[in-house]
C-alpha cells in the first residue's frame, strides 16, 4: 500500500536517503482510480528501496503548487531530493517501473 503523502510530512519524505515517487490524485479522478492499484503494487514490490506515495491534491495544496502540478495524475520521481523525472497522466505499468528502476539504477 502506497504512503500518504501530505503537506506536513513531504519535505521530511524528500530528505530520506531512499528515492521517492509520489502520485498526485484526487478521489474524482479516473484515471487517478484507473492506475491506483498499480501504485500500491509498485510500493510492495520496491517496499525497501523507495518510498512510493500518493498525494490528494485536494488537500494539499502547498505541495501542489511547489511543482505546478495542474493535470493529474502526476507521478513525480525524486532522487537525492531532486525532481528527475515525471509521468502525467495515466500510464501502464511497464512504465513505471522502468523509470523507478532508473531511479535505482
Amino acid at each position: 500500500m502506497a504512503l500518504e503523502v501530505t503537506d506536513s510530512n513531504f519535505e521530511e519524505l524528500l530528505k530520506s536517503e531512499k528515492p521517492l515517487v509520489i502520485d498526485f490524485w484526487a478521489e474524482w479522478c479516473g484515471p487517478c482510480r484507473m492506475i491506483a492499484p498499480i501504485i500500491d503494487e509498485l510500493a510492495e514490490m520496491y517496499d525497501d528501496r523507495v518510498t512510493i506515495g500518493k498525494l490528494d491534491v485536494d488537500s494539499n495544496n502547498d505541495t501542489v503548487a511547489l511543482f505546478g502540478v495542474r493535470n493529474i495524475p502526476t507521478i513525480l520521481f525524486f532522487k537525492g531530493g531532486e525532481m528527475v523525472d515525471k509521468v502525467v497522466g495515466a500510464a501502464q505499468r511497464s512504465t513505471f517501473v522502468e523509470k523507478i528502476d532508473a531511479l535505482l539504477g
